[in-house]
């Protein structure tokens, strides 16, 4: 609905366009507004908006009586824990029709009744990890345990596996034949040991099982001054780069067929693919270098050569280049669990970098 102050600029904007040229109806068009209204409205320059208001009460609705009535089922002893997908089939079959199952949970909404009506702990909203981002190597950690299969049904192999984000390399591995926080954390001390890893330099992320939360895991943590980070229980997205890498692992051609039949094969054959896939696996992520080079700081100079090589082939044959050549820019920030507006920024930003190299 229009107030007369708003019809007023309206008329006066017409008028203005149609002393200056215009016709009325592209005038009108061009704001919206059809001639017929616009007709009405100088006609009545004193009248506002005479549409009647409607509220809408439908004829067939629940009286006073009948909504108490199933207030009252609803909130009995009997119901009071059930939802109305099971209240409205429990009366139908004792040959009862208060309303149905749609009126059960719009007159609870309105009465604010509508909320968790078991006895187990309602659901509860977990908020997302704190975003977390790395720029060099050794400053954020993603670990996680999978299964490798054995000879025996139902028995497995427990493979521990920890990765570098920011280069993707494959820092620390092993292969048990239990899952349980002390090995867990035998291993973390070992990478430690190895990568020269001071107080609070590295986050370490995880998802929410019993060794990545364990006593003696999380203790050894605080020793070796590595900061924890935990997914939301039930939800893999919030770490991604362990998921993936298991994929990689489990999806290799090279992947045995058959089930691991010792504890001994198990890490040799793990032993194989980690020194494939630091060094010698080209990281799509990563610009196609291998996380060997780029955790070494290798990548910066070897895409700078990929990058001369593109352009020198352009110089020789320009016809054969529609726009720029490819994109060999090392990638400089690695974000794990970002916000919106980081992402939304991130892109910017590469979209502003991809330009400028253009110009």
């Amino acid at each position: 609905m229009t107030t007369l102050a708003e019809r007023g600029q309206v008329l006066a904007l017409v008028s203005e366009a149609i002393a200056a040229g215009a016709r009325q109806g592209p005038a009108c068009a061009a704001i919206s507004v059809s001639e017929r209204t616009l007709q009405r409205w100088q006609r009545d320059r004193l009248c506002g908006d005479q549409r009647p208001v409607r509220v809408q009460a439908p004829k067939n609705r629940l009286s006073a009586p009948e909504r108490e009535r199933l207030l009252t089922v609803a909130n009995s002893d009997e119901f009071g824990h059930l939802p109305p997908s099971q209240i409205v089939p429990i009366l139908a079959d004792r040959g009862q029709y208060i309303a149905s199952e749609s009126t059960f949970y719009r007159v609870l909404k309105a009465e604010n009744q509508l909320g968790h009506r078991g006895a187990e702990r309602p659901a509860q909203r977990r908020h997302k990890p704190r975003a977390l981002s790395a720029t060099v190597p050794n400053q954020l950690f993603s670990w996680d345990i999978t299964y490798l299969p054995t000879r025996v049904l139902g028995i497995y192999f427990y493979l521990y596996l920890f990765m570098d984000i920011f280069s993707r390399k494959i820092v620390g591995w092993q292969v048990y034949d239990a899952e349980s926080s002390d090995l867990a954390s035998e291993v973390m001390r070992d990478i430690c040991e190895r990568e020269n890893i001071a107080p609070n330099q590295v986050v370490l992320h995880s998802d929410n099982g019993s060794p990545m939360k364990g006593a003696t895991m999380l203790a050894t943590l605080q020793a070796l001054g590595v900061m924890p980070s935990f997914s939301r229980p039930a939800v893999s997205n919030d770490n991604p780069y362990s998921e993936s890498l298991f994929k990689t692992l489990k999806y290799r051609p090279a992947y045995p067929r058959r089930a691991f039949e010792s504890l001994i094969a198990a890490r040799q054959w793990v032993g194989t693919f980690v020194h494939w896939y630091n060094h010698e696996h080209r990281h799509s992520a990563i610009r196609f270098v291998t996380p060997a080079e780029r955790h070494a700081g290798l990548d910066t100079a070897l895409l700078h050569k990929r990058a001369n090589v593109y352009e020198a082939a352009k110089r020789r044959h320009p016809e054969r280049w529609s726009g720029t050549t490819r994109n060999w820019q090392p990638v400089r920030v690695v974000h794990l669990n970002p916000d919106q507006r980081v992402t939304e920024k991130r892109e910017r930003k590469e979209e502003y970098l991809e330009l400028k190299m253009a110009a």
